[in-house]
């Protein structure tokens, strides 16, 4: 099945087909026309990578894409899994530029200067809208790297006043390998930029449905380079964290770990570290950084589905009711949404809101990497001058 909708110099689709040659001919049916200038997409990592990389540049040929591989998509008819999700960007309406990070252990500001000025250089020369004021860059990192925090850090001491927002790459919640696609093929230990000028109003944004406690966990012995917390005040880090929700070590599971994350406390906001697992030796593993003297704050959920509506109902208040929205959903969230049974009103509310994305393993958000939260770009009304 494939669906479309055109708004606001966008073009969305999706498609459940399993076989690649025809889920990428029903994309480019949907979304090629004269004026498509760049396409991005958010794919099920059950998809033959290798196979869906070589139908996509069959499809739409000499037409720029990048995208990734997910832990669940967001289509325009709401929530899907073994999916392909796909938006394509007018000509007219964006300048879009992309750049491959290939080598993140070594991607630092002298790398990252030239690579985002040349970015914007290529923007300017569109013509479209002052690069300043009408840019935001988006990210999609290989999930199972470990090096989101280095990267976006840099990656935002460069960018300076340019607003970003991405997420990390999935794969289906098997936690082996994850993807990103640039350059007509899937790299893994690779991040992709999306530098996208345009004369669209639009906000970068980022929210989350969890509420502090007053329980505080220090972290006394940690392996930053792994993301593992082998101890916390003092104790086994599992141990202590059992405690704090109330269950057995050997009770813990993802689900629990949504239900029950962690926070640190910067600037004013709280900030998910979420749990990705209980190891062995009673430690824990992170999906986001960890170190040790950090303070770590327990948080429970306010009503989700109640949280995404004000959300959602916030961004059509400030860019209209035409808003489209690319999200990047932690796949946490939507773990909690299908344990509490609500994924149907879910994908409902965000049908109606026209957001499409995907479920990452992290977000990012001005240069921050995140969980548990729902972080993305909204565009406004098109301008009557154009298109």
């Amino acid at each position: 099945m494939t669906a479309s909708l055109k708004h606001n110099g966008l073009l969305t689709a999706a498609s459940n087909h399993p076989k690649p040659d025809q889920a990428a001919r029903e994309l480019a049916q949907a979304l090629c026309h004269e004026q498509l200038g760049f396409v991005l997409f958010f794919c099920s990592a059950e998809y033959p990578l290798g196979a869906l990389a070589d139908a996509l540049g069959e499809a739409f040929g000499n037409v720029p894409m990048s995208g990734c591989t997910t832990a669940g998509e967001i289509t325009p008819q709401g929530y899907d899994r073994g999916s392909i999700v796909a938006i394509g960007f007018d000509r007219r309406v964006f300048a879009v530029e992309t750049a491959l990070i290939d080598d993140l252990e070594h991607f630092d500001l002298p790398r990252a200067q030239p690579l985002v000025d040349a970015l914007l250089e290529r923007c300017r020369q569109q013509a479209l809208a002052p690069i300043n004021e009408h840019s935001f860059a988006l990210t999609l990192l290989d999930g199972l790297s470990s090096r989101e925090e280095q990267v976006l850090a840099t990656l935002d001491a460069a960018l300076g006043r340019i607003p970003s927002f991405g997420g990390s790459a999935g794969d289906d919640n098997h936690l082996t390998h994850t993807h990103v696609y640039a350059d007509g093929r899937f790299h893994t230990r690779a991040a992709v930029v999306v530098m996208l000028n345009t004369r669209l109003p639009f906000e970068v944004f980022s929210s989350h449905h969890l509420v502090p406690l007053a329980h505080k966990l220090v972290v006394t012995n940690a392996d930053r380079e792994q993301r593992r917390v082998l101890e916390l005040n003092g104790l086994p880090a599992a141990e202590v964290y059992a405690a704090l929700v109330g269950c057995r070590v050997d009770a813990l599971t993802p689900h629990i770990f949504a239900q029950h994350p962690l926070a640190v406390h910067l600037g004013g906001q709280h900030y998910i570290r979420s749990i990705q697992r209980v190891n062995d030796d009673s430690s824990l593993s992170f999906y986001c950084a960890v170190e040790n003297g950090i303070v770590l704050t327990a948080m429970r959920p306010a009503p989700l589905l109640e949280d995404l509506n004000a959300m959602l109902l916030g961004v059509r208040k400030r860019l209209g009711d035409n808003a489209t929205i690319i999200g990047c959903d932690c796949f946490l969230r939507r773990m909690a949404l299908e344990s509490l049974q609500q994924i149907d009103p879910a994908s409902a509310l965000l049908r109606q809101a026209r957001v499409v994305g995907f479920n990452t393993y992290g977000e990012q958000h001005h240069g921050m990497h995140v969980n548990q939260t729902f972080t993305g770009v909204a565009f406004g009304a098109f301008p009557t001058s154009g298109g």
